[in-house]
């Protein structure tokens, strides 16, 4: 195996890495945007029931 054979094989073995750690943070990204939208359908959930509640309470 010559010099420029390391080379190629150690060029190769960090593109593979990088595409390996480029899917990670992708999946990582679209954890954290579904954790975003699930915490937004929550605060908007605790909002209408808080609006009903004071509704509710004016009626009364």
């Amino acid at each position: 195996m010559g010099i420029a054979d390391q080379f190629k094989d150690k060029a190769q073995e960090l593109a593979d890495q990088a595409k390996q750690k480029a899917g990670q943070d992708k999946d990582q990204a679209r954890e954290r945007g579904q954790q975003g939208q699930e915490r937004g359908r929550q605060a908007q959930e605790q909002a209408r029931d808080a609006a009903e509640q004071a509704r509710e309470r004016f009626d009364h």
